[in-house]
């Protein structure tokens, strides 16, 4: 049967808003939040359209807190998750998968700040050295990073299962 892009388009928005909401819900934990978890699962499920409740996530984020300049970064920085998911194999094991998830998950807590870093240079004219001091001064706050997100990563493969299942069963 031919899938309803109209519905895609409703089940997109749901998740790009679950993203929104539990960044709200997380905000006052530093560095701890289920983005990267979340979108895990749904390049799992949804390979590169992924991306449209990724997208969708940032565009509401941006209209939420007025498109402030912390905001620009997270253009990109979220793909990265995505990218490194992609890296798994359709057909891996669940095993494999939420391994490789746990380790995406951490890795790109672990270099959030690295990957903020350039932004941060031309958003607040750093040179290299002063962008360098702002990556090491961040690393506890990276580190705190990584580990929340391989310890959130344990839901990848249960929310996989039911998301995974739920499209299965879609009938339109």
């Amino acid at each position: 049967m031919k899938r309803s892009k109209l519905v895609d388009l409703a089940i997109f928005a749901m998740l790009g808003t679950i993203l929104f909401i539990s960044k709200i819900i997380f905000e006052f934990l530093p560095n701890v939040h289920p983005i990267a978890m979340f979108i895990a699962v749904y390049t799992l499920v949804y390979r590169a359209r992924a991306l449209i409740p990724i997208y969708l996530y940032v565009f509401i984020l941006g209209l939420y807190y007025g498109f402030p300049m912390w905001w620009y970064p997270y253009i990109y920085i979220w793909a990265v998750v995505w990218a490194l998911m992609m890296l798994v194999p359709k057909g891996a094991s669940l095993r494999t998968k939420g391994i490789l998830s746990a380790v995406f998950c951490g890795l790109h807590g672990l270099l959030f700040g690295i990957l903020y870093a350039p932004a941060q240079a031309v958003m607040f004219g750093l040179d290299f050295k002063g962008m360098i001091a702002w990556i090491i001064a961040g690393i506890p706050f990276d580190a705190i990073h990584m580990c929340a997100n391989i310890a959130i990563s344990v839901l990848v493969i249960p929310l996989y299962k039911v998301l995974n299942r739920l499209e299965e069963k879609r009938t339109i």
